[in-house]
C-alpha cells in the first residue's frame, strides 16, 4: 500500500518512491487517452467474461457428478485424477499447449488435417486464442475447484436423501431439491469473488501463450503493465495502470456483494 504513491509521482531512481514530484492523475489520464486503451479493457474483459461464463459452472456440474458416485475408490480415483492438473506448472501447461496443437506434428494438428481442415495453427489465429486458453484453463483448475462444492455436499443431512427416496424422487430431483440448495451460499459467495477479479486475467499463462500473430486479442492489462513497467522501466505509469486495476476490480467486488446481499441476504460482509 506504501508504494501506491508511485503511482501519482514521477519516479526518480535517485529519491525513491517518495521523493518524485507530486504529477497527481497525469499517468492515469495518459493511460485512458492511449490508443490502446479500448483494446486492453476488451481483451481482458472478453477473456475473464468468458473465463467465467465456462469455468465457473464447470466445477459446480464436476462436483454434483462426483457426489452421485457410490463406490468409494472410484471416487476417489476419479478426484485424485481431476486434481492433479492443478498442481501442474503453468510453463509446463503451456509446452503441453503448444506441442499438442502444433501444426505440423500436434495430436490436434494431425487430427485437424485428417478431417481436411488443413493445417491450422490455433495459437496464431485471433478467433482461436481465447478458446484454447478458456478451455485449457477450466481443464486445469476445474477439479481442485470442485473441492470447496464437494465440502459443501458432504455437509448435507443424510436425512434428506433417506426422505428423498422414501417420496420417490429420481436422482435428478435429489440434485435439484437437496444438492444445489445446499450449495447455494457457496456458489453466490464464489460468483462475488470472481466478479471482483474481472478486469483481471492473470499473467503468467497469457504472457507465455503471446505471439505476434495473436497480440491483437491477448494482450490485456498484466501483460501491457509488464511491458511498460519493467521492460520499458515506465513504473509510474504501470504503477496507475494497476491502480486503476484495481480500483474497478474492487469496485465490481462492492457492488456484486451489495446485490448478493439484496437479492439472497448473502453476502461476504
Amino acid at each position: 500500500m506504501y508504494g501506491i504513491q508511485l503511482a501519482f509521482r514521477e519516479y526518480d531512481f535517485a529519491a525513491g518512491l517518495t521523493g518524485g514530484e507530486f504529477v497527481g492523475f497525469k499517468y492515469f489520464q495518459q493511460f485512458i487517452e492511449s490508443h490502446l486503451f479500448t483494446d486492453l479493457i476488451r481483451n481482458t474483459i472478453v477473456i475473464s467474461l468468458t473465463t467465467i461464463l465456462v469455468g465457473f459452472p464447470a466445477p459446480i456440474i464436476l462436483a454434483l457428478l462426483i457426489n452421485q458416485i457410490r463406490f468409494k475408490r472410484t471416487k476417489k480415483l476419479l478426484q485424485t485424477t481431476v486434481y492433479l492438473p492443478h498442481f501442474i506448472s503453468i510453463v509446463v501447461i503451456v509446452g503441453m499447449i503448444n506441442v499438442l496443437l502444433s501444426p505440423n506434428s500436434g495430436v490436434v494438428g494431425h487430427f485437424m488435417s485428417a478431417l481436411g481442415l488443413g493445417h491450422i495453427n490455433l495459437l496464431a489465429s485471433t478467433q482461436t486464442f481465447v478458446p484454447v486458453y478458456v478451455l485449457s484453463d477450466v481443464w486445469q483448475h476445474v477439479g481442485w475447484n470442485s473441492i470447496i462444492y464437494l465440502a459443501a455436499l458432504a455437509s448435507v443431512d443424510p436425512q434428506l436423501y433417506d426422505s428423498a427416496k422414501m417420496d420417490g424422487a429420481s436422482r435428478w430431483q435429489i440434485i435439484r431439491n437437496v444438492e444445489l440448495p445446499a450449495i447455494v451460499p457457496t456458489i453466490i459467495i464464489l460468483l462475488i469473488l470472481n466478479m471482483g477479479t474481472i478486469i483481471s486475467t492473470g499473467f503468467e499463462k497469457i504472457y507465455l501463450m503471446q505471439n505476434p500473430l495473436n497480440l491483437p486479442v491477448s494482450e490485456v492489462i498484466e501483460t501491457y503493465v509488464y511491458k511498460v513497467g519493467i521492460m520499458s522501466s515506465q513504473f509510474s505509469y504501470a504503477a496507475a495502470i494497476g491502480l486503476f486495476n484495481t480500483v474497478i476490480n474492487f469496485s465490481l467486488l462492492v457492488l456484486m456483494n451489495y446485490i448478493a446481499n439484496r437479492t439472497s441476504k448473502i453476502s461476504l460482509w
